[in-house]
């Protein structure tokens, strides 16, 4: 039985050595006409560098004479990637999208079809078309695989500086040198960090990466994933409408407590902000009712009593000493207070003092510290800072303070 051949096959066995010499006799003026087509047709071709133009004009030209190649032995596909685009991979898809690489390629297969006439007898034009078609198609699938190749190579590599970025705000890098990392993963935050820690899944895989950074995105302008060990850890850059979000966000994580650090306003804070999250992450256990998500602020009393020192001076310098510091006695009404049972009457009759006072000194405690001695765990979270603020009081400044006199009503 005899086996069918190509049109283009059939050619080049009655006489297609002469369009072929013809095509390896127009090389030159191919890729000089390719080359002004290029100018003229393509509008961002003409606003590329010199380099860039240079590059481009060589996988050009290298696809024509790859062309002729190809022509010859059409049955050898191992052309494509090592004649027309030889060394460059990495600076076509540095300079063009794959859309206009294919734009390009278009352009070069339309110069070498609309000189058929002259580059073919009259019987061997149909045969030439027919190859310079599947010669486009074999560019085209080599271009998209050039293209899948480094978006293969830029994901992986973006992924390895993703993770150093976020470990080096986690152990307080040079700001500097941190910046650069994450500038080039594209982050524009300037200011606005959070940094969420919860239990990671089992098998994070890369499509949960992809998803939970989708998610995180509509929430966050920037976003960084990092995992260590069993930890899943959420970078996260202005953030908007935080409350929902981190209700929201928290639902990617694996099941356990997850908690957001305070807000850091610059990068060099952003490794305060990471170490109050995993402070309170190891310590979460400890109050049996915290909301998922909850704030490592609002974990002060567990992490103090987990030996945190950062939240030992925060109970110092945000509550502690804005009470001494207050008038009108706001740290012994407090203390009265908290030690009579949460009672407003207990501590008047302690006090000599009428229980609307009271009411009115520890709205007070509110204003200057921002917790509500009224709430009771709020009001946990102000014994612990007195006991803090007196363990971290000199024995002898204490000795000097005046004995408890009966106070007035304001």
């Amino acid at each position: 039985m005899a086996v069918k051949k190509s049109p283009a096959t059939v050619a080049r066995d009655h006489g297609g050595s002469n369009t072929l010499e013809r095509l390896r006799a127009n090389i030159g003026p191919l890729s000089t006409m390719m080359r002004r087509e290029l100018e003229n047709t393509l509008p961002w071709y003409r606003r590329l560098s010199a380099d860039e133009r240079s590059s481009l004009g060589l996988v050009a030209q290298n696809g024509i004479a790859a062309f002729v190649s190809w022509y010859e032995h059409p049955s050898s596909p191992s052309w494509v990637l090592s004649d027309v685009f030889g060394t460059a991979p990495t600076e076509l898809t540095r300079s063009i999208s794959l859309q206009r690489a294919l734009q390009l390629i278009r352009t070069v297969v339309q110069v070498v079809e609309d000189r058929v006439p002259e580059l073919a007898a009259p019987e061997e034009q149909v045969a030439l078309r027919e190859a310079v078609l599947r010669y486009s198609r074999e560019v085209a699938f080599a271009a998209a695989d050039v293209y899948a190749r480094a978006a293969e190579n830029r994901g992986a590599w973006d992924t390895r500086l993703e993770a150093l970025a976020v470990d080096g705000i986690l152990r307080g890098e040079n700001s500097d040198a941190l910046q650069s990392r994450i500038s080039a993963l594209g982050w524009t935050s300037r200011g606005r960090f959070t940094i969420m820690v919860g239990p990671a899944p089992s098998e994070p895989n890369a499509l949960f990466l992809s998803t939970l950074r989708r998610a995180a995105g509509r929430f966050a302008e920037d976003v960084m994933v990092g995992i260590q060990g069993d930890k899943l850890i959420l970078v996260l850059g202005n953030v908007a409408n935080p409350d929902s979000a981190y209700v929201r966000l928290s639902e990617l994580f694996a099941p356990g407590p997850v908690v957001h650090g305070p807000l850091a306003t610059t990068l060099a804070e952003a490794t305060a902000c990471a170490k109050a999250a995993f402070a309170g992450m190891s310590v979460a256990k400890g109050w049996s009712a915290a909301p998922r998500p909850v704030s490592a602020e609002d974990l002060l009393p567990e992490r103090v009593i987990g030996g945190d020192d950062s939240a030992r001076q925060v109970l110092l310098t945000s509550i502690y000493r804005p009470l001494v510091a207050a008038s009108n006695g706001l740290e012994e009404t407090l203390s009265s207070y908290l030690q009579g049972g949460h009672s407003l009457e207990a501590a008047a009759r302690d006090l000599f003092v009428h229980s609307n006072t009271v009411r009115y000194r520890l709205r007070r405690v509110c204003d200057v510290t921002g917790w509500d001695p009224l709430i009771p765990r709020e009001a946990f979270v102000l014994q612990t800072a007195l006991i803090v603020g007196r363990l971290a009081t000199p024995a002898k400044l204490a000795g000097t303070q005046s004995p408890k006199q009966p106070g007035k009503a304001p």
